[in-house]
């Protein structure tokens, strides 16, 4: 059995978990590939504070040099999180010859192109399962098992915080804010929540995906991003009476038969029946649709200490075998293999959607807003009106579109905003019929 010497930096909740992980599993991990990652070297900033995982003392270095530059060091790990300094430590690893492995899904989401660049040239591996989507072995299902495939679609729940703030809405009748109060007092979200609530995060996987599915690393500029916090939850009722949940999606998807994408981030409607909908709480999935395999799922844990040192160590084991059998870059990183590098722009996308506007309970509302929709070349598949509350002058109503384009939606409501009997700005969300 080949003892692999792991170089740590960065001992925070996703370092202790991969310390406890071969602590507790090393011999398991070692019986079962042949190969057993062992510590060598832990560089924190912070080496005082008790982690509560048993570590040797005399391992841990606040210098990254002691990782970085050590000739006994076999893999570095990275875990510093950012685009900065995590930067400049994975490309010196490599530069170094030294195999990385990764979570640092917003630095592969800027700066894949460039760190692939740099494994190329030095021969060294980068794994990055832990990046998207925690324990689930989304990457590897993606750059292996489904290798036989073209991949039709992909949708991911991607953010357990998103997904936690939207089961406790539907739930439970829970405004958004509340709800996020509790993810934060619970841990599940960040005193800063931004980049789960806004979308940000969940894009940062979308298109490492979408890049791994289509062989163009596209990076962040082409995505379209919308995020839960302007959410309403009179909106998930509605939806769940028409028959549908609501959920942040990162999707992708071929457009068509030219070789384009679609690749978007943003609340969306899916059938209250699709086991994709019945992802709840902080879980995470995965929906694959390939050409030949055709509908996959992957479900799980997508973030904490445990399920995400799960996806490191699994990348530990894959470079420790590459090491032992001597083929680094046996399954390359990241290698351009397709065609469908044109992505379609969030103007052009074709989908349906659901509209809510809050208008006056006069004659003819309705029909003055369905002219505006059909001029646009939009075709209503259903309406919902609620009656006036009392004491008031006005009411909702809900239309359900067929196939249409989103310039022409946005047009349309823009026009529909301004008449006089409409109060307010509408609503709209999309569907997505999986």
């Amino acid at each position: 059995m080949r003892e692999i010497r792991v170089g740590l930096i960065g001992f925070g909740t996703v370092g202790s978990g991969v310390v406890k992980c071969l602590h507790n599993n090393g011999k398991l991990i070692g019986a079962r590939s042949g190969v057993q990652p062992v510590i060598h070297k832990i560089a924190d900033l912070d080496i005082v504070t008790d982690r509560g995982v048993p570590i040797d003392k005399s391992l841990l270095t606040t210098n990254v040099s002691d990782v970085l530059d050590n000739p006994d060091i076999d893999v570095v790990v990275e875990l510093v999180g950012g685009t900065t300094i995590a930067k400049d430590f994975v490309l010196r690893a490599l530069k170094n010859g030294k195999p990385v492995v990764t979570a640092n899904k917003a630095l592969l989401a800027y700066h894949g192109d460039e760190i692939f660049a740099a494994a190329n040239e030095s021969g060294a591996d980068i794994y990055y399962e832990a990046s998207v989507a925690g324990g689930i072995p989304i990457i590897k299902a993606l750059r292996e098992g489904l290798a036989a495939n073209h991949i039709r679609a992909i949708y991911g729940i991607l953010n357990g915080t998103c997904n936690y703030i939207l089961t406790r809405m539907e739930r439970e009748g829970l405004s958004f804010q509340p709800v996020l109060d509790d993810a934060q007092a619970l841990g599940y979200a960040e005193a800063e929540p931004s980049l789960d609530i806004d979308g940000d995060d969940t894009a940062h996987k979308t298109t490492i995906l979408a890049s791994l599915a289509y062989g163009e690393w596209f990076g962040m500029k082409p995505l379209f991003i919308e995020g839960i916090r302007h959410l309403d939850l009179v909106d998930l009722r509605y939806a769940a009476e028409a028959g549908y949940k609501i959920k942040l999606l990162g999707i992708i998807k071929l457009a068509g038969n030219n070789g384009t994408i679609e690749m978007r981030v943003h609340p969306t409607l899916i059938p209250t029946g699709s086991m994709l909908a019945n992802v709840s709480e902080v879980f995470n999935a995965v929906y694959v649709k390939g050409d030949v395999v055709g509908d996959t799922m992957f479900y799980g844990r997508g973030a904490g200490m445990d399920a995400t040192a799960s996806a490191v160590v699994a990348d530990l084991v894959d470079v420790g075998l590459n090491l032992t059998f001597e083929s680094p870059q046996r399954v390359s990183a990241f290698r351009p293999h397709g065609t469908y590098s044109d992505v379609v722009d969030m103007e052009d996308i074709d989908c349906r959607y659901y509209v809510r506007l809050e208008v006056l309970d006069e004659p003819r509302v309705l029909g003055r807003i369905a002219d505006i929709l059909g001029n646009g070349g939009i075709s209503i598949a259903s309406v919902t009106q609620e009656e006036a509350k009392p004491g008031t002058d006005s009411l909702p109503i809900i239309l359900i579109t067929h196939q249409a384009k989103e310039r022409s939606i946005r047009r349309a409501l823009t026009e529909i905003s301004q008449l006089d009997v409409v109060r307010g700005t509408p609503v709209m969300l999309r569907i997505e019929d999986i």
